[in-house]
């Protein structure tokens, strides 16, 4: 800068005197920008400047350079547009979820659950590992149109119907079936959770039975056909007659809103901090950015998972505008080079700026033909990858852990027997059972720091194009996690991994020790080159940490 240069000369003994008239310049034209009053101190202060008095200048160079800083020429200067930043807490970068049905939750085949059921599976959950168990429609079904097993058109005097199908003479958004139990049993249900490091979470559905008592109170919520009918859901050819949409496109948009956004506010009132938001992608953008600003508002803490199966372009609005979390498209990634590029475009690319993925391998809507034909293989691959892949991950059980795998029909991702429909009796201690493996998957997620996050995930190339190699990190590097996976359901596969032994911060010609911590096996290797050989009807997998030689 000019005064440092200054400095410098006077320092040196140099004739200054253009120098200063200079600088006289330069404090004459910021007194030019200043107000009076700011213009008087700057030139009082600067006198020995204006006067030519180098020494005397020095003196006060301090005092001048503090009263031109606010003054600075900022004609040429280029303005940005403020842009918000959400900060939310831990929860939304890191978390374990299980799904579940409440009235399949009972013990005895038959019974409708309870809440008091869900709360006697919380340690066990907890136990797994497991810090979100998250609940469909806890609220009264409507009776009119309510569908029968397997979406059947006709239902029996005995069938519970879609939760979905929100709304009954008992109530609506804020209500809860009565077969479930009452207000207190659901707040001993979240005291519960809480003492086993488990929230809950509810689905929160902007939809209505044709029972919901919105239907009567506010027809101007739902759009109406000619014939003077409610227009009930449809996805062509699909009909959804126990369901009707909102109209988003009332001329009572003030009322509906405020009507919605007090639904959150009950289920926060309950001590819920989270919801999942079913097919966001149908309502406007512009009720989402209200209504997640003014919730955070006043509770910063709660989060939204968004159920957007939609449009690559839509799912990433909707995580801009502010959801916490996002489906996507990992149940239909299922060769080694799709994830690698898919999850390459969630991690490394602008999306990772504003789109935290929660991965599911399945959902009550969801069996994907890879599951339904992989097997068991298929079921423990799928696990591992997405514990592993992503910091939030979930599963809908029992039905993923005991790998049920039947469709209604073939070309269906629709579960046969589905529990939208029916209630499930689960015998959850089956031998086969894959608990055992999400707990050690979800142990090692608690125990490695570098499981917990999704920005230093890095692929690694393999021989052979059903194996995927991976790692993760964390920033200091103490902490690594390397993955190998068959993603071939049906066969051995064998290859050899090429590591990038910088990101595993090993030295080039080190030998060091891989630790399967699913199997407990050891392994030394050196160099980047390993061999590896995967058996999907043992254990599709290794999850190794390195306890070996580390640095350059």
């Amino acid at each position: 800068s000019w005064l440092t240069g200054a400095l410098a000369k006077i320092s040196d003994g140099q004739d200054v005197a253009v120098d200063l008239q200079i600088g006289a310049a330069l404090v004459e034209a910021a007194a030019g920008r200043a107000s009076t009053r700011a213009a008087d101190r700057l030139r009082a202060a600067a006198r020995p400047l204006l006067a030519g008095d180098p020494a005397a200048f020095a003196e006060s160079a301090p005092v001048v350079a503090a009263l031109m800083d606010p003054l600075a020429d900022r004609s040429e200067g280029t303005v940005h547009a403020e842009r918000a930043v959400l900060v939310e807490r831990e929860r939304a970068r890191f978390s374990t979820w299980y799904e579940l049905f409440p009235r399949s939750a009972g013990t005895e085949p038959g019974r409708h659950g309870t809440f008091a059921d869900v709360a006697a599976r919380l340690p066990e959950l907890g136990a797994l590992g497991f810090d979100v168990v998250y609940l469909p429609p806890i609220h009264p079904i409507g009776r009119s149109g309510r569908k029968g097993p397997d979406n059947a058109l006709t239902a029996g005097p005995d069938d519970p119907g879609s939760p979905w199908a929100i709304g009954g003479p008992e109530g609506g958004h804020t209500a809860i079936h009565p077969q479930l139990g009452g207000p207190e049993d659901f707040r001993a249900l979240v005291a519960e959770a809480r003492a086993n490091g488990i929230e809950i979470a509810l689905d929160l559905a902007y939809q209505c039975s044709p029972d919901h008592p919105w239907v009567a109170e506010h027809p101007q919520w739902f759009r109406h056909r000619p014939d003077g009918t409610v227009q009930y859901a449809e996805n062509p050819p699909k009909r959804y007659e126990d369901i009707y949409p909102i109209d988003f496109d009332t001329e009572d948009r003030a009322g509906l809103w405020a009507a919605l956004k007090g639904v959150v506010d009950h289920w926060i009132g309950e001590g819920v901090r989270i919801f999942r938001v079913d097919n966001p992608h149908t309502k406007p953008f512009a009720f989402w950015e209200w209504l997640l600003a003014e919730t955070r508002a006043a509770h910063p803490d709660v989060l939204f998972l968004a159920e957007a199966f939609t449009r690559p372009r839509v799912l990433e609005q909707l995580a801009k505008l502010g959801f916490s979390q996002s489906y996507n498209y990992f149940a239909w990634r299922n060769e080694a080079w799709e994830l690698r590029e898919y999850f390459t475009e969630l991690t490394r690319t602008e999306v990772a700026e504003y789109l935290r993925p929660n991965v599911w391998p399945n959902t009550p809507d969801i069996l994907t033909e890879h599951l339904q034909r992989g097997g068991r293989g298929a079921f423990a691959a799928r696990a591992v990858l997405a514990a592993t892949l992503a910091a939030s991950y979930g599963v809908y059980g029992p039905a993923f852990e005991l790998c049920e795998h039947e469709p209604r029909h073939e070309g269906s991702e629709e579960y046969l027997h589905s529990e939208k429909y029916e209630i499930r009796s689960w015998d959850r201690d089956r031998a086969d059972s894959l608990a055992p493996l999400l707990g050690r998957l979800n142990a090692l997620r608690r125990g490695h720091p570098a499981l917990q996050t999704n920005r230093t995930l890095r692929f690694h190339d393999v021989d052979g194009d059903d194996l995927l190699c991976y790692s993760k990190r964390t920033d200091d590097g103490d902490d690594v996690v390397l993955v190998v996976v068959n993603t071939d359901p049906h066969h051995v596969r064998a290859g050899v991994v090429h590591l990038d032994l910088d990101e595993l911060g090993v030295a080039d010609a080190a030998s060091f020790e891989v630790h399967d911590r699913l199997g407990d096996a050891r392994y030394r290797w050196e160099g980047p080159d390993n061999y590896v050989e995967l058996d999907p009807a043992g254990m599709p997998a290794h999850v190794f940490t390195l306890t070996a030689e580390r640095g350059a």
